[in-house]
């Protein structure tokens, strides 16, 4: 349990709806939380544009894309590689006549290290992502990077303990979770950013494990994104915020031989009870 220390990164911005700009405002904050030293840098879900899942338009199936020669992969394998950095990139993704809520982490030397697809879909106002998605058949993955395991879920597989967990069994190092929540039309006084932040440090503390989240900001037709992307550490303490509103980058340093001893010492893996959680498959 060596010393080794890794600068984990987040970026937020907000978005014009248009792919080229959009994916260009992504693109440089990566390279800002680089030059500020980052290793691991977490960007925003389906940031190729507008959040397009408060609605069912038949016509946003046009945004999807297949994994293989997708040109936002392609540009940011190039960053990565430049960089150095380990960045997970979000994306609509169109898989014969199959739609998928998608992220693939690209590691530091421009390989994608796989895909993962998003398993929770959820379907309520402003979020009828079931129109657009299928369940992800993927399951949790956590890949083996330049910088270390990284586990990677997607807005809101962030709010199921299981996904943490098992994306943990697997040996995840730390948890990387890309995110587009905001406001609920249907009740504009429901603020759902605390319980929210909440709950991934939550998964942090039970796994022993830093968590990054990064979310959007801004206006979006009846919704408004209210940001607060955040780095917490294996004790739960956030070590970085961006508040609402706010555009830019949110790095932290974390010794990862500090957090394999924490996690040893805690013994949450050492005392799991597997043989009494089988009605967790009800």
């Amino acid at each position: 349990m060596r010393e080794r220390t890794v600068v984990l990164a987040a970026v937020q911005c907000s978005f014009t709806d248009d792919a080229v700009t959009d994916v260009a405002c992504v693109e440089a904050l990566v390279r800002e939380a680089a030059g500020k030293g980052a290793q691991v840098v977490c960007t925003p879900e389906l940031f190729e544009g507008h959040y397009f899942c408060n609605r069912q338009e038949e016509s946003e199936f046009a945004r999807a894309k297949p994994s293989e020669g997708h040109p936002v992969i392609q540009r940011f394998q190039q960053v990565a590689q430049e960089c150095g950095v380990v960045v997970p990139v979000s994306f609509f993704e169109r898989d014969g006549h199959c739609f998928y809520n998608s992220v693939v982490l690209i590691d530091a030397t421009g390989k994608v290290l796989g895909l993962y697809r998003k398993s929770h879909i959820p379907d309520g106002p402003g979020y009828q992502e079931k129109f657009y998605f299928r369940p992800g058949n993927t399951g949790f993955r956590a890949f083996n990077s330049t910088h270390g395991k990284v586990g990677v879920g997607i807005c809101w597989d962030q709010w199921f303990p299981e996904a943490a967990r098992s994306m943990a069994i697997q040996g995840a190092e730390m948890l990387l979770y890309p995110t587009a929540i905001g406001s609920e039309p249907h009740n504009k006084t429901l603020d759902t950013s605390k319980p929210w932040q909440r709950v991934m440090v939550g998964h942090a503390v039970a796994n022993g494990l830093p968590v990054v989240a990064a979310n959007r900001v801004g206006r979006e037709t009846d919704q408004e994104f209210y940001g607060h992307s955040f780095i917490c550490d294996q004790r739960g303490e956030i070590l970085a915020e961006l508040g609402p509103g706010q555009t830019g980058v949110i790095t932290a340093s974390i010794d990862f031989g500090a957090v394999a001893r924490w996690r040893s010492a805690f013994g949450f893996f050492r005392d799991r009870r597997p043989d009494l959680y089988d009605h967790l498959r009800g």
